[in-house]
């Protein structure tokens, strides 16, 4: 499936991937859960150094959840507030990432699944309360800015969970061949 472009394809893409995540999770053997993350270094991207084990990307995704069901009801009631929590920007975000990271560092796992699990709902709800035309057209709503409001859910709903699957799949097979 193609990146969603109505309300219907964005909630539909947000439970398929959430539901293909976790069954991957369900999967995973105690070996699996119990190594560290340990990625090739030629992987340019912050998070492949950055994330450690299960419970840091299911945080990473549970933050992110935080911020748009911060920000979009906010902005509703009248607030103009950026996505992204001062001081940090677009260029700065993995700056924002890394303290996510270190404020959990004391969440257990199964913490951080029961986190992901109610604001994964949550977000889910507020998705639903908006018409596909506010979701999917540009300039519905100006705090959104040049892009829609559906792409900030589907970039915190079905794209993340595919990019935490891909993730797991490679720590996966780190684990198979250091056996």
């Amino acid at each position: 499936m193609g990146r969603p472009t109505s309300k219907a394809e964005l909630l539909s893409a947000a439970a398929a991937n959430y539901e293909e995540m976790n069954q991957f999770i369900a999967s995973m053997t105690e070996q699996e859960l119990s190594t560290p993350f340990a990625f090739d270094d030629n992987k340019k991207e912050a998070h492949w150094k950055r994330d450690k084990n299960l419970r840091d990307v299911l945080i990473h995704l549970y933050e992110w959840h935080q911020l748009l069901l911060d920000w979009a009801p906010s902005n509703q009631k009248g607030e103009n507030k950026p996505f992204l929590p001062k001081p940090y920007t677009w260029k700065t975000y993995g700056s924002l990432n890394e303290f996510f990271w270190k404020k959990h560092q004391d969440t257990t796992l199964e913490e951080a699944s029961q986190m992901l699990e109610k604001s994964h709902k949550e977000v889910m709800d507020l998705a639903e309360t908006f018409t596909n035309e506010e979701l999917f057209t540009k300039g519905v709503y100006k705090w959104v800015g040049t892009s829609t409001l559906g792409s900030y859910f589907i970039s915190n709903t079905s794209s993340h969970y595919n990019w935490a699957l891909k993730k797991l799949k490679a720590h996966r097979k780190n684990c198979k061949m250091s056996k």
